[in-house]
């Protein structure tokens, strides 16, 4: 979360936990998750079996692994304290640059442009002319340009980072913006150039059939199952109709070299790791 009274542990791992998920399913996972470790060195104690339990249905599991990666490193080389520096959080496993600027703003007030994907757009349509951002990253020159927008004030840059966000959310949203009572309208340099199309339209990732489906059905097997499953009993759950029949295979061994499960070669079960 972002308010005044959530520590910078906790917003470190809500900005985790929000990265490609909706923020209705993250929050009551993430208020969960607070209850439990309310420090980094209390997530650092916890073992990887139990982050993935807790990490629930909010996809992509690995980040649970690396955030606890994180939480080990705070504890030894920061004192258990989170680092107060966009340099410094972005050298930690598992945070990239969007993160470690959000952190660095929210809780720090350094004087950093949060570039999410709102914000970018937003950006996009009024300075550039364009629908969308050309790249799916931000580029040192987005970066840079970003910067000349922000207030002189650390704490001031946190509300407008927040407001842009916003503003993008509700008013310049990505598929169908409301320009007609748009207070930027006369200022939107894509409103002046009349609003032309973008050649190549951002598309969700897909799900249905996918192997992330796959995988996370594996994985909500696991964790109803915290002392294993058997080999056919993940190739069971990770069978979809109608898909290619070595993927249920594919998914396990994936998971597996991924750190995601543990194979217990003996027995031919799968548990989910425990150191």
């Amino acid at each position: 979360m972002r308010a005044d009274d959530v520590s910078p542990w906790g917003t470190l791992v809500f900005e985790v936990m929000s990265q490609q998920t909706p923020i209705p399913r993250v929050q009551p996972i993430w208020e969960r998750w607070m209850r439990l470790w309310p420090t980094p060195a209390d997530f650092a104690a916890a073992s990887p079996a139990e982050a993935l339990v807790e990490w629930a249905h909010l996809g992509y599991p690995s980040r649970a692994l690396r955030l606890r990666d994180c939480a080990q490193v705070i504890v030894r080389e920061w004192g258990g304290e989170v680092p107060d520096s966009y340099e410094a959080l972005l050298a930690l496993p598992g945070i990239g640059p969007y993160t470690a600027s959000a952190l660095a703003s929210f809780q720090f007030h350094e004087r950093i442009p949060v570039l999410d994907t709102n914000i970018r757009r937003v950006f996009a349509r009024i300075c550039d002319g364009v629908e969308f951002a050309r790249r799916s990253t931000p580029s040192r020159s987005e970066f840079a340009a970003a910067i000349q927008w922000l207030p002189k004030d650390g704490a001031e840059c946190a509300v407008w980072n927040v407001a842009i966000m916003e503003f993008g959310a509700l008013v310049c949203t990505q598929r169908s913006p409301k320009c007609a009572g748009c207070p930027m309208r006369t200022n939107c340099a894509w409103a002046g150039a009349g609003f032309p199309p973008a050649e190549v339209r951002p598309r969700g990732q897909a799900w249905k059939g996918t192997d992330r489906q796959a995988r996370g059905r594996v994985m909500a097997a696991l964790r109803r199952s915290p002392e294993g499953i058997s080999i056919d009993e993940a190739v069971a759950a990770a069978r979809l109709k109608g898909a290619d029949p070595e993927q249920a295979p594919r998914v396990i061994e994936a998971l597996i070299r991924d750190g995601l499960v543990a194979e217990e070669v003996a027995t031919r079960h799968i548990t989910l790791p425990r150191e």
